[in-house]
């Protein structure tokens, strides 16, 4: 999957439906209050720092965010264009520091309702070429 708009052209994910809200994984964030834009870095792939993506992005807003153990956060919220194989569309991406979790990027129950069934027995049914299938 990626993230066009913010120059991402391949992260992993992990598809939670427990989750309303996706959330991406950002470091060095840095954020302009006047013009409501934030500034971070993004690290796609896990585990690893390299490569280092720059990104500016809109705020739309700031969000209370429970995470799974428990404990609620502050989030800034951005909109931007998620696509998956033949599929593309907008989504809200919450944005915090994941390093302690596995995956750069959990994708919530609205980032993929009305656009993808899931198996919850299946594992990475897209290959790096986008668009098809292993």
């Amino acid at each position: 999957m990626s993230f066009p708009d913010l120059g991402i052209d391949q992260i992993k994910a992990k598809v939670d439906t427990g989750a309303r809200t996706s959330s991406l994984h950002i470091s060095e964030a840095q954020l302009n209050r006047k013009s409501r834009k934030i500034e971070f870095l993004v690290h796609p792939k896990q585990r690893s720092n390299i490569p280092e993506i720059l990104v500016s992005a809109r705020i739309m807003e700031h969000r209370s965010v429970k995470s799974s153990n428990g404990e609620s956060s502050l989030r800034p919220v951005i909109k931007t264009t998620l696509n998956i194989g033949d599929i593309e569309h907008t989504i809200e991406l919450t944005l915090v520091n994941r390093d302690m979790m596995g995956f750069r990027l959990l994708l919530g129950r609205e980032a993929i309702r009305k656009f993808y069934l899931v198996d919850p027995g299946k594992s990475f049914l897209k290959s790096k070429k986008a668009g098809t299938k292993k």
